[in-house]
């Protein structure tokens, strides 16, 4: 399943992940039409439109997408926690109101972060408040991946005693997004600022339409996210792994490629490794989510922990193989150097996932 659909991408991406990096910005056209094949989000059942994937199809397609471009699998991970989120917190009429539209050709963003708020969600600022029929939303999202794309604000907020999910179209007045200038890594994944100003959605665009503890609402949408990242970290080390083997056989130096001098031998080892650890990790997660096995969200702490350390170590692995080849602002292994540091921050940064590993390992001890 999806395997023809990698053909599709791979047509679709060419030789321009570089081009997009250097300028920032995907195709728009682009994301509509994978959006309209249903490929931004592959696990939305079949019953909304979607492809109904299973967490181990889709996360294998997920790492295709990043070893292409590492930019278009952020805003795949931005459009599956969104339709994620309205799946596990929505009522039905919410469904069938919001998940077709997210796989053919809708884009969403789901909007967490804010300037006090990020390791630390309890802080989070943004307000949803009840008048009549409608809900009004003040506060400020900062950099929230995709929205500069997106046609579907998922923004959790404090709502009454606990927090809540709301579904905001982007054009609603009093949205004003303005785009992150110069991101490090992922350039051309559409990181924007929010701000919400008395902005006014009906009261059934709340999901599940009431308050929710605030680390339901987040795991919710959290979990899809981080399963997301450590399969595109997979990406970029197999990425990484292809142009640094490929490099290391043509490349001569002394006389005899450099593939043949240990120490660039040991580099490409130390990447296949990294890829193969990576990958065992984030097969065991998916199974652990299609099992709907209650370790499944430790699993994915665990693989979006294992594959970042070793995707951002990998990267600068192959950067140093290929040398001034790889050095170049677009590179696949340059790119790979700047995207895969900002996957040891988002979707939980790497301290926080040590937090939670030892916390469920203390929790387990006698």
């Amino acid at each position: 399943m999806l395997d023809g659909e990698r053909e599709t991408v791979r047509a679709l991406v060419g030789d321009q992940a570089g081009v997009w990096d250097r300028a920032g910005l995907l195709p728009l056209e682009l994301l509509r039409k994978l959006g309209g094949l249903g490929l931004l989000s592959a696990q939305i059942p079949a019953a909304h439109g979607g492809r109904g994937a299973d967490s181990r199809t889709n996360g294998e397609f997920t790492a295709y997408v990043g070893s292409l471009c590492s930019s278009l699998r952020s805003v795949m991970t931005s459009q599956g926690m969104a339709a994620w989120t309205i799946e596990r917190l929505g009522t039905r009429e919410q469904h069938r109101a919001f998940l077709p539209g997210l796989s053919s050709g809708q884009l969403a963003a789901v909007g967490f972060s804010e300037t006090d708020a990020g390791s630390d969600l309890s802080a989070i600022g943004t307000r949803i408040r009840r008048d009549g029929d409608s809900v009004v939303v003040d506060g400020a999202k900062r950099w929230i991946t995709a929205s500069h794309y997106a046609d579907l604000l998922v923004i959790v907020g404090q709502y009454d005693d606990g927090a809540a999910a709301v579904v905001i179209p982007a054009d609603t007045p009093g949205v004003h997004v303005e785009r992150v200038a110069e991101p490090m890594g992922c350039r051309a994944a559409g990181h924007a600022d929010l701000r919400f100003d008395s902005v006014r959605v009906p009261a059934e665009n709340v999901l599940g339409g009431t308050g929710l503890p605030l680390p339901l609402v987040v795991t919710a949408a959290l979990g899809y996210g981080r399963m997301s990242v450590a399969w595109g970290c997979v990406g970029i080390l197999r990425a990484c792994l292809d142009a640094a083997a490929t490099h290391a056989k043509g490349r001569q130096q002394f006389g005899k490629p450099i593939a043949e001098h240990q120490l660039v031998a040991r580099h490409i080892a130390e990447l296949y490794v990294s890829e193969q650890i990576a990958s065992r990790a984030c097969e065991h997660a998916s199974g652990r989510w299609d099992a709907k096995s209650p370790d499944m969200v430790v699993a994915a702490v665990t693989a979006k922990h294992i594959g970042a350390g070793h995707a951002a170590r990998g990267a600068a692995a192959a950067v140093q193989v290929l040398a001034s080849a790889g050095a170049q602002d677009g590179h696949v292994v340059a790119r790979a150097y700047r995207d895969a540091k900002l996957m040891e921050i988002i979707e939980g940064s790497n301290e926080i996932c040590q937090l939670i590993l030892s916390q469920h390992a203390l929790s387990h001890a006698e």
